[in-house]
């Protein structure tokens, strides 16, 4: 098995990336009309074209559902601007620096040439094998077995790994870790996985928020005892409309996780083989995986965004729903079907 087709790979890889950002907002905006419908036909507002004034209603008060598809459309224009400036300015302030953002996740400080010369040798030979610009160089102080590389250009590629790393594997072996971590650079794969992070942790933040707003909803006020029959109403129009919305940001939430398939299982492959061809050594990169697999992770970090770009997943960070919902949506391969293809070049 050789590694070929590089520029294929970025290609496809710069395409998957543009589909993300034009999917993501197509996916939100979508659930937004989505939910306008939803709140619309059940009565909560609607917007009178006759005289020109915006009025909500109470379901149940002389009122029969209906979808008014005016009212939807024109609530729909005055908040869709909204909605893109939002995204667009969280997405920027995230994309551009998600490299400092990574860094205090994860404890990581960057490494100098004299204090680990045998990393920075490793690291700049490989380079210079495969004809790529030297990156960052960052290592965690961690017993646990890691490695990953992170950034969106040649100004924030960064190659990272654990001091469990470094005190576990030989020469050899490292060389096939970092190997494969500056293939997912080569292959522009770190701009890629960022991407699609940084779209599934809006819509997450966007449902915790819904969530909480429902909790204090129903816990300080949501069912007032209040004799106002009109204020009682708005109080449940209130709640109905927050678990509408929440039922929404989790449909969004689906699809856009839906969308890391775009980043597919096949890049690890990828970036195993492109690992064993640069260094030489398929096997020493398949011994690297099966010592990583016994202590995959970080002690201290228990995020599946940074889990994803790990070189091993650790799939102890999932529990029962959650574990079944990983594997539906696991961005690794099996380590054992790694290391057998490794094991047949």
């Amino acid at each position: 098995m050789r590694y070929v087709g590089i520029q294929s790979q970025i290609s496809r890889n710069n395409m998957k990336s543009m589909l993300l950002l034009i999917a993501f907002p197509v996916i939100l905006l979508g659930m937004a009309w989505v939910f306008l419908a939803i709140i619309t036909y059940l009565g909560a507002d609607y917007y009178d074209q006759v005289d020109g004034n915006y009025y909500m209603n109470q379901v149940g008060v002389n009122y029969e559902p209906q979808l008014n598809i005016d009212t939807v459309n024109w609530t729909f224009t005055k908040i869709a601007p909204f909605i893109i400036g939002g995204v667009v300015i969280w997405f920027c302030i995230a994309y551009f620096s998600n490299t400092k953002m990574i860094q205090r996740a994860t404890g990581a400080q960057p490494l100098m040439r004299r204090e680990n010369p045998r990393v920075y040798n490793i690291v700049e030979n490989l380079c210079m094998a495969c004809g790529m610009d030297m990156p960052k160089v960052n290592v965690i102080d961690d017993p646990q077995l890691n490695a990953f590389a992170s950034g969106i250009d040649k100004n924030s590629y960064t190659v990272t790994v654990t001091t469990g790393l470094l005190d576990r594997l030989d020469d050899r072996e490292l060389a096939g870790v970092i190997g494969h971590e500056l293939t997912h650079i080569r292959n522009r794969d770190t701009r890629l996985l960022i991407t699609s992070i940084i779209f599934v942790g809006i819509i997450t933040t966007v449902l915790s928020l819904v969530v909480r707003m429902i909790y204090n909803r129903m816990l300080f006020g949501g069912f007032s005892s209040s004799n106002d029959r009109n204020e009682k109403g708005n109080g449940l129009s209130v709640i109905a409309i927050m678990v509408i919305g929440a039922i929404c940001a989790g449909i969004a939430w689906l699809f856009v996780s839906l969308t890391r398939f775009a980043i597919s299982r096949k890049r690890e492959f990828m970036a195993d083989a492109g690992g064993a061809e640069l260094c030489g050594d398929p096997m020493a990169l398949a011994s690297a995986l099966r010592k990583i697999s016994n202590n995959p992770g970080l002690g201290d970090v228990e995020r599946e965004d940074i889990a994803q770009m790990y070189i091993i997943h650790p799939k102890k960070m999932a529990q029962g729903l959650m574990q079944f919902l990983s594997g539906l949506f696991a961005t690794h391969p099996s380590t054992e079907e790694r290391i057998r293809i490794l094991e047949q070049f």
